[in-house]
């Protein structure tokens, strides 16, 4: 696993749910990026920790933050999850984890003593220069939303 904090963020162009170009670029200038990459839609987890960002959404929007979710999911799929969860923030389909990655969150797991490759629940707050500021690895769900926040808040009240 290679750290990042520091620099550069690996530029992306994804799909997300509406089948619409989303890059890293887009933002560069304008806003800081709260990236987040997540095994799969629809699971307990990844419910809760998507829900968690959709609850604190306005708090992000205050700090000039938009929240981006990726996942190997195709767009169908994100639909329905976002449908399902009235998610207000964008989710990116990575179905070659190329991006995944290049993060380094496409790692093997293990559960139930079968390995196989997947993504590593990570978070990265990337600022509107395009260097990641802060990465969070193995996120814990619980408590990581306020996490993610306390740190946009220090950056933000600079």
């Amino acid at each position: 696993m290679t750290l990042l904090e520091g620099l550069e963020a690996p530029n992306f162009k994804l799909k997300n749910e509406a089948g619409e170009t989303v890059a890293l670029e887009d933002f560069a200038g304008k806003k800081y990026v709260v990236l987040y990459f997540y095994p799969k839609d629809m699971t307990p987890g990844c419910t809760t920790q998507a829900c968690d960002f959709r609850d604190a959404q306005e708090d992000f929007s205050e700090l000039n933050a938009v929240i981006l979710g990726v996942s190997a999911d195709s767009e169908k799929q994100h639909v329905k999850f976002i449908e399902k969860h009235g998610l207000p923030f964008s989710l990116l389909v990575d179905e070659d984890h190329q991006v995944s990655e290049a993060y380094g969150v496409w790692v093997q797991k293990k559960m139930y003593g079968k390995e196989f490759m997947g993504i590593e629940r990570s978070t990265f707050l990337i600022d509107p220069t395009g260097t990641i500021v802060k990465e969070w690895r193995k996120v814990k769900v619980e408590n990581h939303i306020q996490e993610v926040l306390e740190t946009l808040k220090s950056l933000t009240n600079r």
